[in-house]
Parts: structure tokens; C-alpha cells; sequence
């Protein structure tokens, strides 16, 4: 199912309208495909979907093996650049959840 004309209407990879995720969406970097694509996949969803405080807290393990997965591919995800892009994706991915279902104040 596509869902890149509704999460580039949204500005990111998430839409909180429709609930979708666009994998294919540049703002994720290339980190949902490769190597740890389902690792990436599957911690983005579970911290986007994540209703617990802080948000996406049960999140914890899989957000590791996902830095796992990063470190025993440094030929597809730099030495540490993508800690820091999937750190600073998932602290946007908040951001833009928070904003979009409760406003800005």
C-alpha cells in the first residue's frame, strides 16, 4: 500500500491523520531498507504507535537491536552516523506526533 502522497502531505514518515508510515520517505534516511531495514522498521513503529510515558519507552530493546544490526553493518550505515540520525529521527518522530494530535501551544 502506498502511502507517500498522504505522509508528504504530513511533512514526515508519519501521518497522524491516516496512521501510515512511508518507508520509502527521505527524511528516514535510507534506514527503513538494507541490512536492518526490518530493525529500523520495527523500532520506528513500535516508538510512533507508542501510547506509554516516556513515549515509546517499551520500545527500548528493539531501538538496541536495531544499533546492533547498525554496528555489525558499518559498510551500509557509517560508523556512528546513523546512531545519531535514527536518535534524532525518533526525538522529530515525537515532536511532529505531539504537535499534530495535541497542538501547538
Amino acid at each position: 500500500e502506498e502511502t507517500s502522497d498522504t505522509s508528504e502531505s504530513s511533512g514526515g514518515a508519519f501521518n497522524p491523520l491516516t496512521g501510515e508510515i512511508n518507508w520509502d520517505c527521505p527524511c528516514l534516511g535510507g534506514m527503513a531498507h538494507g541490512p536492518c531495514g526490518p530493525e529500523f522498521r520495527a523500532a520506528f513503529s513500535c516508538f510512533v504507535y507508542s501510547e506509554e510515558e516516556p513515549k515509546g519507552i517499551e520500545c527500548v530493546d528493539k531501538f538496541k537491536g536495531m544499533q546492533d544490526c547498525f554496528r555489525r553493518h558499518p559498510e551500509d550505515y557509517g560508523d556512528g552516523e546513523c546512531f545519531e540520525r535514527s536518535e534524532n529521527l525518533f526525538s522529530g518522530a515525537a515532536r511532529t506526533f505531539f504537535k499534530k494530535k495535541f497542538g501547538e501551544n
